[in-house]
């Protein structure tokens, strides 16, 4: 069935719009009830839906910004319905984004930066470039301080440890990428050893970022557009 996605500004968001976000995030359990959404909507920028069928089946709360000069996709919150077009909905909603990011930010190449509670959360960045952290890598200073960037901007500055990339929980639900796909199969069970020093109590995540280069920047954008 075709994934209708769109893009509005998060302050333009309705009541009853808001309320069927909070009905998808309750389904999965993410705590992210009206109340935490409804603070959501006042410090991300865009907030994207999709729908099948007139039913809503995903949404984020992004911006586009840039962080130091750098051109950067911040997630804030993500949820997508679990089931076996999960991925399909994700690449729905990532294609609209980088459809609006390549107008924002034309010949550059883009930062994306998320917070993750599981392996399969590693989809929203699984065809970038420079992932960090990744298996079998050492993250560079540059890379590290990236991290330092990203948590901040996040609002927690000092809660990061910048070797392991895990984003120290406050015991209150902060934004994250909500997102579980049973077809994936284990295709991400090697990013696992991120995720075990997770305190689930204090809702620790890790924080993490990829590049999507220009011209492939471009080219979702145009494969949108057709």
């Amino acid at each position: 069935m075709p994934i209708d996605v769109s893009t509005k500004d998060c302050t333009a968001l309705g009541d009853a719009e808001l309320a069927a976000m909070a009905d998808l995030a309750e389904k999965s359990g993410s705590g992210f009830d009206l109340g935490f959404l409804s603070k959501q909507q006042e410090d991300w920028v865009l907030a994207t839906d999709a729908h099948i069928d007139d039913e809503l089946v995903g949404y984020s709360f992004y911006t586009l910004e840039r962080i130091g000069g750098t051109p950067a996709i911040l997630m804030g919150i993500l949820t997508i319905r679990t089931g076996e077009d999960s991925s399909a909905i994700l690449k729905a909603i990532l294609s609209d984004q980088y459809r609006k990011a390549v107008l924002a930010f034309p010949d550059e190449d883009v930062l994306i930066g998320c917070r993750l509670v599981s392996a399969h959360g590693y989809a929203l960045l699984d065809s970038l470039i420079d992932v960090v952290p990744r298996p079998g890598y050492k993250p560079t200073g540059e890379e590290r301080a990236w991290g330092r960037r990203l948590a901040k901007r996040f609002g927690a500055e000092h809660r990061l440890d910048d070797r392991t990339f895990v984003l120290s929980g406050t015991g209150t639900v902060d934004g994250y990428v909500d997102f579980s796909d049973p077809v994936l199969n284990g295709k991400f069970d090697e990013f696992e050893k991120f995720f075990e020093p997770l305190d689930a109590d204090r809702l620790d995540c890790v924080c993490a970022f990829g590049w999507v280069m220009a011209e492939d920047l471009a080219l979702a954008g145009r494969v949108e557009e057709d």
